[in-house]
């Protein structure tokens, strides 16, 4: 038995509401067209719908998808807001404090900056 503990690769949280018909193959056909990844690559893909009560997590695991599905009960989930492209990296820690109701429009971190050469 394999005791590794196993995490997703990265997490990305796809930034338009979804219709949460759908199932593992047209959520990863959003993965694929819209995001231009792969959705096979160990990564998680969250999406929501437009009311924000519900999620759907999308991850590719050795031979096959998991989707999990969270739909909350008079309670609404806070989206970040501040996407740069169709979607946002975020850490595992990030992923829980957002599926466990936090707001993490307040929580942003500093932008990442690069410099051609040093001042």
């Amino acid at each position: 038995m394999n005791t590794d503990r196993w995490r997703p690769r990265q997490v990305f949280v796809y930034r338009h509401p979804v219709d949460m018909r759908k199932q593992i193959f047209g959520l990863s056909n959003l993965v694929s067209e819209c995001l231009g990844r792969d959705p096979g690559d160990e990564c998680l893909y969250v999406f929501t719908n437009k009311a924000r009560d519900k999620v759907k997590l999308l991850i590719w695991h050795r031979n096959g998808f998991w989707l999990l599905y969270k739909r909350l009960h008079k309670q609404r989930f806070h989206w970040p807001d501040w996407f740069e492209n169709e979607a946002l990296m975020l850490t595992c820690e990030q992923l829980d404090q957002l599926v466990d109701g936090y707001n993490l429009n307040g929580m942003r971190p500093h932008k990442e900056l690069r410099y051609v050469h040093a001042v």
